[in-house]
């Protein structure tokens, strides 16, 4: 079970496996970060995801030992997350892929790339041998956080998404295999 504590900058912070009473808590949180960044797929309130939503995803990664849901915590408050989400097809069983968010106000306390270190330490110990992610190509300090724990450019997705202001953006797919 991952239950790590982490400090910075006079923050404390806790990172664990979600659990179903956090999910209130999630839906809110996810909602506030689709509206805070770019970065993401979503813009704010799309793919909108409630209480008792929340409550199933995190029940299912419970069970399913190919999924993990991770939350990190400040003051009781969730601050940020990632998920690491498999495949039951036996041609994708190897790999999962990594999502992750954190709100803009606990930016810069290492709490994104903590989040990823405890699932790549997740994968590594569970028998997972790839993990796969899509990021931006204009977020080249999140490239770079991903470069430096293994992360390898597989791909470019072109014009893959179109934002708000009419402009298309590149899509980088990136893997790292153990």
């Amino acid at each position: 079970m991952i239950h790590q504590e982490f400090s910075l900058k006079g923050t404390t912070y806790t990172i664990r496996a979600a659990v179903v009473t956090d999910a209130q808590n999630l839906s809110e949180v996810r909602w506030q970060i689709d509206g805070e960044t770019s970065h993401l797929d979503r813009e704010q309130g799309e793919a909108f995801i409630d209480t008792p939503g929340f409550e199933e995803l995190i029940q299912t990664d419970t069970i399913n030992e190919k999924n993990l849901f991770l939350v990190a915590v400040v003051a009781d408050q969730i601050v940020g997350f990632s998920r690491c989400e498999g495949n039951s097809l036996k041609r994708f069983s190897h790999k999962v892929e990594f999502g992750v968010g954190v709100l803009k106000d606990y930016w810069g306390y290492g709490i994104g790339k903590n989040l990823l270190k405890e699932s790549v330490r997740w994968c590594d110990s569970t028998g997972i041998r790839k993990m796969t992610l899509n990021v931006l190509e204009s977020n080249k300090s999140a490239i770079a956080l991903y470069e430096n724990v293994g992360f390898k450019m597989e791909g470019l997705l072109e014009n893959d998404k179109l934002f708000a202001d009419e402009k298309f953006h590149n899509t980088v797919v990136m893997g790292r295999f153990k």
